[in-house]
């Protein structure tokens, strides 16, 4: 039982890597983007988005870590904000993700809460990338 998790682990991890790959491949992105971190984030954003949007993003979760360590409350107040900004721009990029795969908002929620699942049914299954300007119209 020892072994057996850590190998299940790895095979999990894997399998997730090989679903990122396959998901940037079929948005027209060199699947090893999807290996490297912040990396692979942004060009997600990129061909989910809009860039400008990661990079707010990624100013208010370095801001939040840096500010919440604070003991003056207005700063601690301010951090919280970030943070919830940046749930809020997670939950547009889980949707902008799942529109530009032609994906609903059942498939949003999904890419929400069990994220690297969802990402296997991107990468390994039928959904076809329609990109930003495509989804739309699917509204």
């Amino acid at each position: 039982m020892i072994t057996i998790v850590p190998l299940l682990l790895l095979l999990w991890y894997i399998l997730t890597l090989a679903a990122g790959w396959k998901m940037f491949e079929k948005a027209g992105e060199p699947g090893w983007k999807s290996f490297i971190p912040f990396y692979n984030e942004y060009t997600v954003y990129k061909f989910s988005w809009n860039t400008m949007i990661f990079w707010i993003n990624f100013i208010c979760v370095v801001l939040s870590r840096l500010l919440g360590n604070s003991d003056m409350g207005l700063l601690v107040l301010i951090a919280g904000v970030l943070n919830l900004l940046s749930a809020v721009l997670y939950v547009g990029i889980s949707y902008k993700l799942a529109q530009s795969f032609g994906q609903g908002v059942a498939f949003t929620i999904g890419l929400i809460i069990l994220r690297p699942v969802f990402i296997l049914v991107l990468g390994f299954g039928n959904a076809d990338y329609i990109g930003p300007e495509g989804s739309r119209s699917l509204h």
